[in-house]
């Protein structure tokens, strides 16, 4: 399931001055001094525009789930006005990730195509314009036992490890596209795993982002690593905190770089905020 990379839509930009990152260990993990509450509402109305991957993406949900929480048998028909749950109908307990069949998106009221059979291990390698929309179809994983909507409070006590050692080149800006930090190595160095979790996502597809790796960590945090050379880890893989997952590369960007960034709720957050001090 790869896709050739393209260095084509929207590229992380290099800016401001760096600062050497080195991986460090710290006593306790740093944190936002006051974390909001997960405020999202349990049902949603489809808007002109919505797909069900930009509405995941949005809650920080998994695509399938949500198709599935909702009757909808194909993830590209949803109708403007339609009422989603957000949650599960029925208590849920854990049990082992596993992957889908292989579905594929497409704008509101455009023909269904046709889905190939078995399980999905990698995404297909559809070329997509970057937006927080495409990010959908690699958010989300299972929700957390322990309630009957299925969802609960995540937990904010993660030790967050930095990913990679090098320059950080490009600090995290709520107004850019990709909404992270860089941070600048040699082609082939290890790209590790910030937090203990489940790869929800490995491979290419997402204009913008290379050979792409997400890490599920809790119902709360996931984590991307963009701009791989190879990707070492396959979707519904756990693991573990500092484990290697990717080697650092160049795809659907200018330099040997990793784009890292951390998502609450869906939602980017700036990364410097939750990794050790340097």
């Amino acid at each position: 399931m790869a896709g050739c990379a393209t260095r084509r839509g929207a590229p992380v930009v290099d800016r401001g001055p760096g600062a050497s990152s080195e991986p460090s260990k710290p006593a306790a993990a740093a944190r936002p001094a006051s974390a909001p509450s997960d405020t999202r509402p349990d049902l949603y109305t489809v808007k002109k525009g919505d797909t069900l991957y930009s509405i995941a993406l949005d809650h920080g949900l998994d695509y399938r789930e949500l198709a599935q929480w909702n009757g909808i048998t194909d993830p590209g028909v949803i109708g403007i006005g339609q009422q989603l749950r957000l949650t599960s109908p029925v208590p849920v307990t854990a049990a082992p990730y596993k992957t889908a069949p292989g579905v594929q998106g497409r704008p509101l009221g455009e023909a269904p195509r046709p889905s190939g059979d078995g399980v999905k291990s990698q995404p297909k390698a559809v070329r997509a314009p970057y937006s927080d929309q495409t990010y959908a179809q690699m958010s989300g994983a299972k929700p957390e036992p322990g309630t009957s909507a299925g969802r609960e409070e995540g937990d904010e006590n993660i030790a967050w490890g930095w990913p990679a050692t090098g320059k950080v080149v490009s600090a995290y800006n709520d107004g850019a596209n990709l909404k992270g930090i860089g941070i600048a190595g040699k082609l082939g160095q290890p790209v590790l795993a910030s937090a203990p979790g489940r790869v929800i996502f490995s491979g290419t597809g997402i204009r913008g982002f290379g050979k792409l790796i997400v890490i599920k960590h809790n119902n709360t945090y996931l984590s991307v690593y963009a701009h791989n050379n190879e990707l070492l880890v396959k979707e519904g893989q756990n693991v573990a905190k500092g484990q290697k997952i990717a080697e650092m590369g160049s795809t659907d960007t200018d330099q040997v770089k990793l784009h890292f960034e951390i998502r609450r709720y869906g939602k980017p957050v700036d990364p410097a905020k939750l990794l050790p001090p340097t």
